[in-house]
C-alpha cells in the first residue's frame, strides 16, 4: 500500500475528526479571503474613482462629506456655492481642467447630474448608443440606470427634487439621447446632462416676470447672478498647485477645498480597523483549525501505535512513519484550503450579484486579491506545525514495549 493511500485510508477511519478538522480550517481561510477580496476592490474602487482629480472644490462643512457627494455619489452635499466664486478658481492659473457639478435632483431612482459632456470621456466613459448631449434637457444614461429602467433613446422621464426622491417636475421632461458604456465607476449609476438643464428645471423667469419680454430678460439676468452649482472637481497644472491652490480656495467666504487622495487614505484608514479586527478573527479559526489538527495526530498516534509497532516489524523506518503523518496534515490542510478559497470566492460573487449596493461598487469573487496567494504556505506552515508534536513521538515510539504491551 502506498503511503498517500495509508494516510487517506487513516484519515477515512476518523471521518467525523476529519471533516471538523477541515471545516475549521475552511471557515478561517474563508474569512480571511472574503475580507482580503472585499479590502482589494474596495481600494481599488476609491482608488479609480479619484484618479485624475486633484482637488474637489464644494460649499463650507466636511472635507470627506463633499467628497463623498461630488465623487462617489453616496453622500448629500452640504450646499451649493456661487457660480461666480467657483469661476474664480477655474480661471485661476494653476487649474488645468475643471468640470462643475450640479445635483439636488433624482429621477428614477437615480441621481441627476449637470455637468459638460467632456467629464464623461474624462472619467474613462464611453458613449455605447447614440451622442453625448448638446442642449439643456438632453440626458446620457449611465449603464446600470439604463439596465434598471429600461429606457431607451428618444424616451422621456422627469426628475423629482431631491436626490431620494420629491415633488415631480411634470413640467421639465428629459430626453434620453445616449447611453453610456460600463465604467465600474459611479458614472454607471447616474443620469448626466447639461448643468443648464438643472437651473432651467429649479429657474422659471417666465413665471417670475409675468410674460413681459423686457421683464423676463431682467429676470433671466438676475437669475444668471443667483446660478449655482454643487462642487467643481479640479486637475492641477502643476505640482506647485498642491501647495496654492488648497489654500486660496479655504480663504474665500463660501468656499472649502477637500483633496481627494488626503481624504480617500482616511477613508480607509477608518475602513481597515474593522477588516483588520475581521482578519484577526479569521486567523483566530486557522489557529483553531491547526490546533485541532494537532489533537487529531496526537489521538491518532495513540490509537494506532500497535500499528506503528507493526509497520517497525515488517520495515518501515522511523522517517516513514514520521512521513506519514506529516502526509495526514497536510492531505487535511490542502483540502481546508482549497475548500475556504472556494468558499471565500464563490460568496464574494454571490454578494455582489444579489446585493445591489455591491452590485454598484463592482463587488466580484472572479479576481484574486493582493495577499491572498500567502495563505497557501502560511495554511501550509500551519499544517506542519501542528504536525511537529505527534511527529516527534511517532520518531521516538519505543516499539519493544509497545509489541510487550500486546
Amino acid at each position: 500500500m502506498s503511503l498517500i493511500r495509508l494516510s487517506l485510508a487513516y484519515l477515512r477511519l476518523r471521518l467525523a475528526t476529519t471533516l471538523l478538522s477541515i471545516a475549521l480550517l475552511a471557515l478561517g481561510v474563508c474569512t480571511i479571503v472574503v475580507l482580503l477580496l472585499l479590502g482589494h476592490q474596495l481600494r481599488n474602487r476609491i482608488e479609480g474613482e479619484i484618479r485624475g482629480i486633484d482637488l474637489v472644490v464644494g460649499a463650507k462643512g466636511s472635507p470627506l462629506q463633499l467628497l463623498l457627494a461630488a465623487v462617489f455619489q453616496v453622500d448629500v452635499p452640504s450646499g451649493n456655492v456661487p457660480l461666480a466664486e467657483v469661476e474664480k478658481i477655474r480661471r485661476h492659473p494653476l487649474v488645468a481642467r475643471s468640470f462643475p457639478i450640479a445635483m439636488g435632483d433624482s429621477a428614477l431612482g437615480f441621481r441627476l447630474i449637470g455637468t459638460e459632456p467632456e467629464l464623461l470621456a474624462d472619467r474613462g466613459g464611453t458613449i455605447a448608443q447614440g451622442r453625448l448631449w448638446e442642449a439643456p434637457m438632453e440626458a446620457v444614461l449611465g449603464s446600470e440606470v439604463a439596465r434598471a429602467t429600461g429606457l431607451a433613446l428618444g424616451q422621456t422621464f422627469v426628475g423629482s427634487h431631491g436626490l431620494t426622491g420629491g415633488l415631480l417636475h411634470d413640467d421639465h421632461p428629459y430626453t434620453v439621447v445616449g447611453i453610456a458604456g460600463r465604467t465600474g465607476t459611479a458614472l454607471d449609476r447616474l443620469i448626466l446632462t447639461a448643468v443648464e438643464s438643472v437651473w432651467e428645471v429649479h429657474d422659471r423667469p417666465d413665471a417670475a416676470a409675468g410674460g413681459d419680454p423686457r421683464h423676463r430678460a431682467g429676470a433671466e439676468a438676475h437669475a444668471d447672478e443667483d446660478r449655482q452649482i454643487t462642487a467643481l472637481l479640479v486637475r492641477y497644472k502643476s505640482p506647485l498647485a498642491a501647495v496654492q491652490l488648497p489654500r486660496f480656495v479655504n480663504a474665500q467666504p463660501s468656499l472649502q477645498a477637500a483633496v481627494p487622495a488626503f481624504e480617500a487614505a482616511r477613508l480607509l484608514a477608518v475602513v481597515g480597523v474593522g477588516l483588520d479586527a475581521l482578519r484577526l478573527f479569521g486567523a483566530l479559526l486557522m489557529g483553531a483549525a491547526a490546533l485541532s489538527v494537532l489533537v487529531a495526530l496526537t489521538h491518532a498516534l495513540t490509537d494506532r501505535r500497535a500499528d506503528l509497532a507493526l509497520m517497525r516489524v515488517l520495515g518501515a523506518t522511523r522517517g516513514l512513519l514520521v512521513r506519514s503523518l506529516v502526509l495526514e496534515a497536510l492531505l487535511l490542510t490542502c483540502v481546508g484550503l482549497v475548500v475556504g478559497m472556494v468558499m471565500g470566492h464563490g460568496l464574494v460573487e454571490l454578494v455582489g450579484r444579489l446585493v445591489p449596493e455591491a452590485d454598484a461598487v463592482g463587488l466580484t469573487g472572479r479576481v484574486l486579491a493582493r495577499g491572498e496567494l500567502w495563505l497557501i504556505p502560511a495554511a501550509l506552515a500551519l499544517g506542519l506545525l501542528a504536525t511537529a508534536l505527534p511527529a516527534v513521538r511517532a520518531y521516538r515510539s519505543d516499539l519493544v514495549g509497545t509489541l510487550s504491551r500486546g
